[in-house]
């Protein structure tokens, strides 16, 4: 007893009800480290993120240039530099132009519906969930929040950076 036999993870296993060394996780288990997302896709739920959902990072020097970074990286491409939707792949002609976060549309928007929207992706616009931890989306939304939306609108009501 002092010293069970070794298995291999996909070895059989006469010992187990399924006979099989591996388990399987019990239902409900999540990874360690792991934060559940509770918002489904479309417009609905992004309004809810959007009021639900805060940015947990403070506003720093920091934490806009790393979401600069990220933002030149994964979204520069379609929105462009200056966040106008004239990125080079809208130049080129490859995808439709999305929305410029200055538009008055999208500057109205809190940054949980922008964290939903690169979390779930929406309409075009593939989800970067897979590619960007939740801590980096949010070093995004600060980027984005806190400089791109507040780019043009002086005297609108949107306070600057």
């Amino acid at each position: 007893m002092a010293r069970g036999p070794a298995y291999k993870a996909f070895a059989p296993n006469e010992a187990m009800r399924s006979g099989l060394t591996l388990q399987a996780p019990v239902p409900g288990t999540i990874k360690r480290g792991y934060r559940p997302f509770h918002y489904g896709p479309g417009e609905e739920e992004a309004a809810r993120a959007g009021h639900e959902l805060t940015n947990p990072l403070p506003v720093s020097a920091a934490t806009i240039e790393d979401g600069r970074g990220l933002y030149q990286t994964y979204c520069l491409v379609c929105h462009g530099a200056n966040g106008k939707g004239d990125g080079p792949l809208v130049v080129a002609g490859k995808i439709p132009t999305p929305p410029a976060y200055s538009s008055e549309r999208v500057v109205v928007f809190p940054p949980g519906r922008i964290f939903h929207v690169v979390t779930m992706g929406t309409q075009k616009m593939p989800s970067y969930a897979s590619l960007l931890t939740p801590g980096e989306r949010w070093k995004v939304v600060t980027y984005v929040s806190r400089t791109l939306q507040t780019a043009g609108t002086a005297g609108k009501g949107k306070g600057a950076p």
